[in-house]
């Protein structure tokens, strides 16, 4: 009887949400119909600067999910796109190669995610303290080598599609971005189909929810929370190469600003899937978006403190209105050993 009152409240809840969330979604529709309207320029900008700005949270997201997905809570993603951010830069100064700083980003960042993995599966550490450590260690170690006044070789610049980015609206949003962020798309998609269309997706849900049993059959667990972890730095690594080899072209002391917190909070709202995540990114990186304009605009006679809290605003109300209703891996944050 308790476990029918209880599905009954569950789907009751899921059809809640799913109608907050139509209604959202036709209420963002709607302003963008109108807005496009009275002021076609202003609306693509927004709407270009969104998808833009939601790249490294959705990198974020897609990070921590694959994390907890195998069962380890990383909350050191703001550590590790920092870190990524820094030793990209330093390749773009030293060689002037952006692929190489790239790259360069990419592995520090799947460093950072093997030191999680050391901590946590390897010394057994509790994994909340394990992430704490990599953003006090990427927070320290970039300000104190950080040199103001490096010189960088430019930055990432936006693909050329020819026609296609004249097209009113879809053309400057879908086609004028540089390539990180056409990456960050195909990484949604692919890291989605891995993950449940795939023997290794099916593996890393089950480690997360049951490894005792997926040690039974004879998957290695700690192996697979080993490299999931990595792959899910290295996803981070390309969040912080964005910062400072598409987004800005150099680097700052703490550049990061609380986005790898914010990747948190999206990937909780989107339930922990690659594409959930991405749409919640998009919301975030809508609000960013706003706020810029909104500042910049001067429609708004307002402190510019006010605006620029709107995103982290809307943060607090997504952790308090949603992360209630989201249902943890079982396992998540337990240390795994063998029997």
């Amino acid at each position: 009887m308790d476990s029918t009152v209880t599905q009954s409240k569950n789907k009751s809840s899921l059809l809640t949400m799913r109608n907050i969330g139509s209604v959202l979604a036709v209420g963002v529709v709607m302003a963008i119909v109108y807005g496009y309207i009275t002021d076609p320029n202003v609306t693509t900008a927004v709407l270009a600067s969104s998808l833009r700005q939601s790249t490294p949270l959705v990198l974020g997201a897609l990070c921590g999910l694959i994390g907890e997905r195998s069962g380890i809570v990383n909350i050191g993603i703001e550590g590790q796109m920092l870190m990524a951010a820094f030793i990209g830069f330093l390749a773009n100064v030293y060689t002037g190669n952006l692929l190489i700083a790239v790259l360069a980003g990419v592995g520090a960042g799947a460093l950072m995610g093997a030191f999680l993995g050391l901590m946590s599966i390897g010394l057994k550490m509790d994994q909340i303290i394990g992430g704490t450590v990599i953003n006090i260690l990427a927070l320290g170690l970039t300000s104190f080598f950080y040199q103001a006044g490096l010189t960088t070789q430019g930055k990432l610049q936006p693909l050329n599609f020819g026609a296609l980015a004249e097209i009113p609206l879809i053309g400057p949003i879908l086609f004028n971005n540089p390539p990180i962020t056409y990456a960050t798309l195909i990484l949604v998609v692919v890291v989605h189909f891995v993950l449940f269309h795939t023997r290794w997706g099916l593996r890393t849900r089950v480690i997360g929810e049951h490894p005792s049993a997926a040690d039974t059959v004879g998957i290695n667990v700690k192996m697979m929370r080993y490299v999931n972890i990595t792959v899910a730095g290295a996803i981070a690594g390309l969040a912080g190469a964005y910062l400072t080899l598409e987004a800005v072209g150099s680097f700052e002391r703490a550049m990061t600003n609380g986005r790898g917190f914010v990747a948190l909070a999206v990937m909780l709202f989107g339930k922990r899937t690659p594409l959930g995540a991405w749409g919640a990114a998009l919301l975030f990186g809508f609000a960013t978006a706003l706020q810029t304009q909104l500042q910049f605009g001067g429609q708004i006679d307002i402190p510019h403190q006010f605006i620029g809290m709107l995103p982290y605003v809307l943060t607090i109300l997504v952790l308090a209105g949603f992360v209630g209703r989201s249902r943890d891996p079982k396992a998540l944050g337990q240390v795994y050993e063998t029997e």
